[in-house]
């Protein structure tokens, strides 16, 4: 009989304070997916597009000048999105309410 118990509780689910913690986790999730996508597109993107739209095209540098600053323009774009990323995550858990003080 405590068997039947205990099966019939399982199949309930998770307990109580696991699904209060479903949807935080899920927006954790999406803020990840979101920032990982974002950190493969962004760099390789605006590694190309500045390369031939800004450095070859506007500035008429030559070939080997422009792959190397349209390098660091990527590399400044991984910075400024992992930036973002800790901001995002560091500021999640917080209430959004901020005239609790006043």
């Amino acid at each position: 009989m405590d068997g039947s118990v205990r099966g019939s509780s399982d199949a309930a689910g998770p307990p109580p304070y696991f699904r209060g913690n479903e949807s935080s986790m899920v927006s954790a999730l999406k803020t990840l997916l979101f920032f990982t996508i974002l950190m493969v597109t962004l760099p390789i993107g605006l590694y190309f597009a500045s390369k031939a739209y800004i450095f070859e095209g506007s500035m008429k540098m030559s070939s080997s000048d422009s792959y190397f600053y349209a390098a660091i323009v990527a590399v400044l774009a991984v910075h400024v999105v992992l930036a973002l990323f800790v901001y995002v995550a560091w500021n999640e858990g917080t209430p959004k309410g901020k005239g609790k003080h006043d």
